[in-house]
């Protein structure tokens, strides 16, 4: 049985769901055949879904859609965003092509070639009272926190390093989303923990200056694109482009904290 009706309505079984996955999938390889089967040398050409992890998007999706009109003209760019775990399932199911995300452990059976390292930074709507250029773990501890549910790589990384010091965060809210999680810094719940050292794009007082960390605490930054299925050279001339810009992005000044790995 694939359909449950209730005086509910109508909702797909676990067999149901697992189909509608697996045929999405198919559905999605189908459209890219044309693009994959493209000759060799013709300028590429076809349409790419490409996942942002939604703390890295208002850095990077703006100037990645702009320059690829110049550099990759036959080629139409989706854009979704997601936690990074969200953007691993999407991209397991086969609705996401590409995705730029950040991991604290490479655990999933992806493609990924690692960016960069980026350290994490306390963020609050105003400055705490003692700020300074650098807060402990210690003091952290202290302060009320907007954390990520614990299926979350962030999170887990979170508590992986209090724990590791023998402290104990102080919960006020786990959120379901990024935005969620700035509504409630900016509502005074609490403070959260972010790989994002600037927080310009907000506004200029939408929240203090972002405090790093010490001991630093680092998430990892990648391209990952499914094991399984290989790229359409659409995928590919994406993935190549996003290589370059991204490693270009980081080094400007609104993306502190960042630290190139990338091999050649």
């Amino acid at each position: 049985m694939l359909l449950q009706r209730s005086a509910r309505g109508v909702r797909p079984t676990a067999a149901g769901e697992i189909l509608y996955k697996e045929a999405s999938a198919i559905l999605h390889q189908l459209d890219q055949l044309p693009s994959a089967i493209r000759p060799s040398g013709t300028e590429p050409e076809g349409t790419v879904s490409l996942g942002f992890v939604s703390s890295l998007a208002p850095k990077l999706v703006g100037g990645v859609l702009e320059e690829c009109r110049t550099s990759l003209p036959k080629v139409t760019i989706r854009v979704s965003d997601a936690d990074s775990f969200g953007l691993e399932g999407r991209i397991a199911a086969g609705s996401v092509d590409l995705a730029i995300l950040y991991e604290d452990e490479f655990a999933t059976a992806l493609t990924r070639k690692p960016l960069f390292r980026q350290k994490m930074y306390l963020i609050s709507r105003v400055p705490l009272p003692d700020q300074d250029d650098l807060i402990s773990l210690e003091r952290i501890a202290e302060i009320p926190l907007v954390l990520p549910g614990a299926v979350n790589g962030r999170r887990a990384l979170i508590e992986r390093m209090f724990a590791a010091a023998k402290l104990k965060p102080t919960i006020a809210l786990e959120a379901d989303s990024l935005a969620s999680e700035m509504w409630a810094v900016q509502n005074d719940v609490g403070c959260t923990i972010l790989p994002v050292g600037d927080m310009s794009h907000f506004g200029p007082d939408a929240f203090a200056r972002p405090v790093l960390i010490e001991p630093p605490m680092y998430l990892t930054c990648s391209i990952a694109y499914s094991a399984d299925f290989p790229l359409t050279s659409a995928g590919e001339a994406l993935r190549d482009f996003l290589l370059g810009f991204i490693e270009r992005r980081v080094s400007q000044a609104d993306m502190p904290g960042t630290e190139w790995i990338a091999r050649p």
